[in-house]
């Protein structure tokens, strides 16, 4: 037989086991076990009630403790442990713990109760009806719960949040589309980024700059029994923060089906604030002072593989839980018609736009930049904000580079100026001369110079892909002119120091491109591809045959010489050179071609001219004469044999036999 209680004592009864100490185990075993529904219901409603519980609970982790009590208890009813002492059905057992959330708790802390219960009873094979019925007292307590939640009093709101994280994914569409998203999308965003069971803001990344020491060795050292540390491991305990990412999903799905939409640009701006937080909360720590290539040198060993680790996850966590977010809005905004007007949209996408290069710390340090929904965001945004010039501009000025004329010292002002460029550069099409001219190649201009450093080699790519989107642009003929023989010199100078080869043979052939027919540039210096062209000639012959470093070759191809990456630079533009310019090149290329001496290298170089005449590259006038030249001008044996004459043996009519055959 279950456990009976009496309706005068039970109160008394149930108040001895209610302890703090005693609540988990005594709560979970008497609920699996009372065969009286009365006496289930009257259970169920004191552990709503309770003041010996709720006197005590402070945090999230507490009032989760009441949740797991139903959610066990549904359990090992549902898996027949205690069928042997009490009589009750499954349906029967929870259709009695449901009556217990009555009018005298709270509806907040009903959706811990059903909250277990659905959970609990997670996919079985339960009645369609009682999980129906649950589903719908779920959202119903939800809803009701909104206009309760006590200011003073945020863990009720957080409780709400975390019975909703835990058992959105079990709600069918229809109890999905009933919950009260305009009320539930900020208090999902204030307990996720700005409570203090989520990430708090972002304050304490600034405040580990406190326990940073240096040690002996001149290393930057952040011991792993130091106070912030403590604060970090804690912050990533928070039930908030280890289930951030489905919590952002349940954040997106608001925004997606929020009716106010003004609520999704509050959001934004509420994401955007925290973002910046996070970005000058780094700024003021030292860690933020060394870059990502010197870290093994200049961080002790404990700091590399104990306390950064996990500093690193918390922040790749929150990167990845805004860019959701993110996402969504922006997903919103391409079919509501309130987002996309023109007073709303641009200022969308520039908040959006702001967040990203605030977070840009993160993502480049992670290489999370070729995340799908990251490209997503980004391309969106920019996309968006193309389409309204004006806010462009404002949009450049406000993220340019603080000094004009010199490379920042520190590295996260370098980092910014990186997502300046790569952003940039989406944008020249659609901006004035003017603007490109001040504005874009003013601050492209100090990372075209030559320093040797490793960690700027990135910075310079970004610097001359910028440069060259603005040369490229059509308005952008007299801004040629002036820049191109500047240009030039920078590219030569910077290759292959601060430029691997596969930059400087886009470089390269962007250049060719822009001094290519029909371009007006092309009518004013019609010898100026020959010249570029000569320039670089005379450097190959010149050139190391010697491998370049690692940091330098192109990933995707072998290893190769300074002579050979000229050569295929070459290689690379005669797609757009001129009728009368490619004719004299195609010969003078193959001579170059011969000129490198490692096989393989040259092999390759080969291959790549064989590709540039045969894969469509060319025009047909092109084509044409391309062809011709490799096959009725010595073309192929130029290629193939340079100066040495082919062996004899291998020309030979069509199906011919070899010498030593024995046919």
């Amino acid at each position: 037989m279950g456990t009976r209680l009496g309706t005068i004592h039970a109160p008394k009864h149930i108040y001895q086991f209610l302890t703090p100490i005693r609540l988990l185990p005594s709560a979970t075993s008497l609920l699996s076990t009372l065969s009286n529904p009365l006496n289930i219901t009257l259970l169920a409603s004191h552990l709503l009630t309770a003041p010996a519980i709720w006197d005590h609970v402070r945090d999230l982790a507490e009032c989760r403790d009441i949740f797991g009590a139903f959610y066990s208890a549904t359990l090992q009813i549902a898996n027949g442990h205690v069928h042997d002492r009490t009589q009750l059905s499954q349906e029967a057992w929870i259709t009695a713990v449901v009556k217990g959330a009555d009018d005298q708790s709270p509806r907040w802390r009903h959706l811990l109760l059903i909250g277990g219960l659905l959970l609990g009873i997670g996919k079985q094979d339960v009645s369609s009806q009682l999980r129906a019925r649950l589903e719908s007292a779920l959202v119903l307590a939800a809803n009701l719960a909104f206009d309760k939640i006590g200011v003073h009093k945020p863990v009720e709101g957080h409780c709400v949040v975390l019975a909703l994280n835990y058992t959105f994914e079990l709600l069918a569409d229809h109890h999905r589309s009933q919950l009260d998203y305009d009320k539930l999308l900020p208090l999902l965003v204030d307990s996720a980024f700005f409570s203090v069971e989520g990430l708090e803001h972002g304050y304490w990344l600034g405040l580990i700059d406190s326990d940073i020491r240096q040690t002996d060795a001149k290393r930057l050292r952040w011991p792993g029994n130091s106070k912030t540390f403590g604060q970090v491991k804690q912050i990533q305990s928070r039930l908030m923060v280890k289930s951030l990412g489905p919590l952002a999903r349940l954040v997106a799905h608001s925004i997606e089906n929020v009716k106010d939409a003004t609520l999704i640009t509050a959001t934004l701006d509420r994401v955007a604030e925290f973002a910046r937080t996070l970005t000058l909360s780094w700024r003021q720590n030292k860690l933020s002072g060394i870059d990502t290539q010197e870290e093994a040198e200049r961080f002790d060993a404990e700091t590399l593989k104990t306390t950064l680790p996990v500093l690193w996850q918390i922040l790749r966590m929150s990167f990845f839980a805004i860019v959701i977010v993110l996402r969504a809005a922006l997903g919103r905004l391409l079919y509501d018609p309130f987002l996309s007007t023109n007073a709303s949209a641009p200022f969308i996408a520039m908040q959006c736009l702001h967040t990203l290069r605030n977070l840009y710390f993160i993502s480049t340090r992670l290489g999370q930049t070729s995340n799908s929904q990251y490209i997503f965001v980004n391309f969106t945004a920019i996309d968006v904000l193309s389409q309204y010039p004006q806010n462009v501009e404002s949009f450049l000025r406000s993220t340019q580079p603080a000094e004009f004329g010199r490379i920042p010292q520190h590295p996260l002002e370098r980092c910014l100026d990186l997502f300046f460029f790569n952003t940039a550069e989406h944008f020249t099409l659609v901006l004035s001369p003017e603007v490109n001219d001040q504005l874009l190649i003013a601050a492209a201009l100090p990372y075209l110079s030559s320093g040797g450093s490793k960690n700027l080699l990135e910075m310079f790519e970004a610097g001359h892909s910028l440069i060259l989107t603005v040369l490229a642009a059509p308005q952008s003929t007299e801004l040629a002119k002036k820049y191109l023989p500047f240009y030039i010199g920078a590219l030569l100078e910077g290759f292959p120091a601060n430029l691997s080869s596969r930059q400087f043979r886009i470089a390269f052939k962007t250049v060719i491109r822009v001094t290519a027919p029909p371009s007006s540039l092309s009518e004013s210096e019609p010898l100026l591809q020959s010249v570029l062209l000569d320039i670089v000639y005379d450097r190959a012959v010149k050139a190391s045959p010697s491998l370049l470093p690692e940091a330098r070759t192109d990933s995707e191809g072998p290893p190769l010489s300074e002579q050979a990456v000229l050569a295929m630079a070459i290689i690379d533009s005669l797609c757009f050179l001129d009728l009368p310019v490619l004719e004299e090149w195609l010969p003078l290329t193959a001579e170059l071609v011969a000129q490198v001496k490692d096989s393989s290298m040259q092999r390759h170089c080969q291959a790549r001219f064989w590709e540039s005449l045969s894969s469509g590259e060319m025009d047909v006038e092109r084509a044409a004469l391309a062809v011709a030249w490799w096959t009725s001008r010595g073309g192929r044996e130029m290629v193939l044999y340079g100066d040495e004459p082919p062996n004899e043996d291998e020309f030979m009519i069509s199906g011919a036999l070899p010498a030593e055959s024995k046919l």
